[in-house]
């Protein structure tokens, strides 16, 4: 298929899924009423006050994009980063979940010191990518991990704005699937001004999908300070509750019941605290623990108090930092099943030990490197995990060595922002 076929073919899907686009929004509104806010932006139309809010005298915005929750916190010391080196110069923030959306407005809005303008990036329509760039005139668009939007870049270009893909990963699985429209990627990603990657794994792949002159930076998400309201948070939670405690941590569908099964004849003297990765599950996993017979304190009716019950389910947003610091060890939501892990790198630099199952293509460079250094152990599915976990329970010298390992792991791989930032500086220096 040559490039111009499989662009068209891409624009006539595009619109082919435009009414589809919306009958999406409005079933997830179902469950996150969020979703029905802001369609406007979707499609590139900002209101007058944020566009003059953006566009305040002569400077133009440095724009980052990053998709939801979990991408938001891990660009979180590039927006410091950046709001220190040019405190004048307006940070414009895009997103694509309402989640993501509130995450950046909690981490960067007023309260912060920074206050950045937060929007939703439109969907992938070369118009409302036009109006976006026309509305906004960012001098330097940075997208973090891989958000790879074809039209998005192409318009950048010809805007002359440089865009760059910072922290950038790819699997195996992501690489087969996006080789599907080779030729619609190999046009699109030459016209990035840069791409920064995690791993030299990530770099080849990047590479073999079209991506020239990628450059090795690290990952970013070791260079995030740890809250130590936080941290304080979690440790009184610790004291308070006063048992050995397990953390499901960023859960995935259908790896509570595996946890659940496993544990529930230990929870007597063991507290299992859970924390699903998506708040619109909360309810689901609170009826799952009432079904196996399980007692049960939600966190958003939990005031620090001891609780006898055998499950705390963290149903709030924005306390991983807490829970990790109130936990003895942590089992890794997303690894027990085909979820490809979640992020053990702020459990680690908690000094929490880390457990996780076979699955972890998201972070398969950081899990194999966490092992290396004693601050993880790796087990072949959810019950071996469970299984673990408890033996790491018993034995508090190897508790105590695996959150060590873990403290220093974390800091043995920071300063990815640092070299990014050199490279921001060269493109700010240009820019007007």
């Amino acid at each position: 298929m040559s490039a111009w076929l499989a662009r068209a073919c891409y624009r006539v899907l595009l619109w082919l899924a435009f009414p589809l686009v919306w009958l999406y929004l409005l079933k997830r509104s179902r469950k996150q009423p969020e979703y029905r806010h802001y369609w406007g932006e979707r499609l590139g139309y900002y209101s007058l006050e944020q566009s003059e809010k953006d566009l305040q005298g002569d400077t133009r915005p440095v724009w980052l994009h990053a998709v939801s929750v979990g991408e938001m916190r891990a660009a979180q010391s590039i927006v410091l980063a950046l709001h220190q080196q040019y405190p004048r110069r307006p940070l414009l923030l895009t997103c694509m979940t309402p989640t993501g959306r509130a995450t950046a407005q909690d981490l960067f809005g007023p309260a912060s010191g920074i206050d950045a303008r937060v929007v939703f990036l439109p969907y992938d329509y070369p118009v409302a990518i036009r109006r976006f760039l026309r509305t906004f005139k960012p001098c330097l668009g940075l997208i973090i991990d891989t958000e790879i939007w074809p039209h998005c870049i192409a318009e950048c270009q010809q805007a002359r704005v440089p865009l760059v893909l910072a922290n950038a990963r790819l699997s195996q699985k992501s690489l087969n699937g996006y080789l599907k429209l080779a030729p619609l990627f190999r046009w699109a990603l030459p016209k990035l001004a840069g791409v920064y990657a995690q791993t030299r794994a990530d770099a080849e792949r990047l590479t073999q999908l079209g991506a020239q002159h990628v450059q090795v930076m690290g990952n970013v998400k070791f260079d995030n300070q740890l809250d130590p309201l936080l941290i304080e948070r979690g440790q009184g939670w610790k004291g308070a509750l006063a048992r050995k405690t397990i953390l499901l941590a960023s859960s995935r569908d259908g790896e509570e019941a595996l946890v659940l099964q496993a544990l529930q004849d230990r929870l007597s003297d063991t507290l299992l605290m859970i924390v699903p990765r998506h708040p619109q599950r909360f309810d689901a996993v609170a009826a799952l623990i009432e079904s196996m017979g399980l007692s049960y304190v939600r966190r958003s009716q939990w005031q620090g108090e001891a609780i006898t019950a055998s499950v705390l389910l963290g149903d709030t947003m924005g306390e991983m930092a807490a829970w990790y610091s109130a936990a003895d060890v942590t089992m890794m939501g997303g690894s027990l099943l085909k979820y490809g892990s979640q992020n053990l790198i702020e459990a680690a630099a908690c000094g929490c030990p880390v457990l996780i199952g076979p699955s972890t293509f998201n972070f398969a460079q950081a899990s194999l490197e966490a092992i290396a250094a004693g601050a993880a152990w790796q087990g072949d599915d959810a019950s071996a995990v469970c299984r673990e976990a408890l033996a790491v329970l018993a034995d508090p010298a190897r508790r105590s060595a695996m959150g060590q390992a873990g403290v220093a792991f974390s800091q043995a791989h920071r300063g990815a922002t640092a070299t990014l930032l050199r490279h921001v500086q060269v493109w700010l220096a240009q820019a007007t």
